[in-house]
């Protein structure tokens, strides 16, 4: 059985750790530190390094970790990730023994050009593409890529768990519920996060249903937001007019904790 640790790092990161109980792989590990005391923990030995894209906050940690165990380091082809062993792209396969987990790449450009995710097993790992009930900011992609990108996401199998690589969720609700205010599955979704953020706990993962129920960037189609976007003088064709314009919003708002 495959389980997952999700590490706090720097200010809402998660380094996602997937272990079987002795073997564990790492995804996108920007503090080595925070790696290493988890796995001495958890008994666990380290098998393979993820890397979903280049920002610092995502492969800080991988030449230090390189140099502790002598692992493959899968990566976008990507000159600004360093010490990468396999580099790898959409459509290929990253066959894990150990832990035994079989993994589709995905090619996820818009949040960077590189992006890629990785999906098996019942798990995603999108980096930065997918926020429980958002999405990543456009720094190197366009509207068009990222919602492609989404829209190849939202195809998974619904019971998918999202390992998403940020805390964002509790904002990222209160933005959606000012753009579809009458989403019965967001105030559901808005009260779980109160609840686990109260009390310490990630509000991740979350599941691709459940994102497909909440998320905005992934509702871009539906009734309410067709009619939000009509309100902002975007035709209802307009799709990727209407997802740029969400994600303009969103680059403005934020709403911090209260806990």
């Amino acid at each position: 059985m495959l389980h997952l640790e999700p590490i706090p790092a720097f200010d809402d990161n998660y380094l996602w750790l997937a272990h079987d109980g002795s073997n564990a792989v790492i995804v996108d590990p920007g503090n080595a530190d925070a790696v290493v005391d988890t796995l001495n923990r958890l008994n666990l030995r380290l098998r393979a390094i993820l890397i979903t894209h280049h920002h610092s906050d995502h492969i800080g940690g991988v030449a230090a970790l390189s140099a502790q165990h002598a692992v493959d380091v899968f990566a976008p082809d990507d000159a600004r990730i360093p010490g990468a062993t396999q580099r790898i792209g959409g459509g290929d396969i990253v066959d894990l023994a150990m832990p035994s987990l079989r993994l589709h790449v995905v090619s996820l450009p818009g949040h960077t050009r590189s992006h890629i995710g990785y999906h098996g097993g019942g798990v995603l790992f999108c980096g930065d593409t997918l926020f429980s009930v958002g999405c990543g900011r456009l720094f190197e992609g366009s509207a068009a890529q990222m919602l492609a990108s989404l829209d190849t996401l939202a195809a998974l199998p619904p019971e998918t768990l999202v390992c998403c690589a940020h805390e964002y969720t509790w904002s990222n609700c209160a933005y959606a519920a000012s753009i579809d205010p009458d989403n019965l599955s967001l105030r559901t979704r808005a009260a779980e996060v109160g609840r686990l953020r109260a009390a310490r706990q990630p509000s991740l993962p979350s599941t691709i249903a459940q994102e497909r129920a909440t998320n905005p960037f992934l509702r871009v189609d539906e009734p309410s937001l067709v009619a939000w976007g009509e309100r902002q003088g975007i035709p209802a064709r307009a799709r990727i007019d209407r997802f740029a314009a969400l994600r303009r919003g969103k680059d403005q708002f934020w709403v911090a904790a209260t806990w």
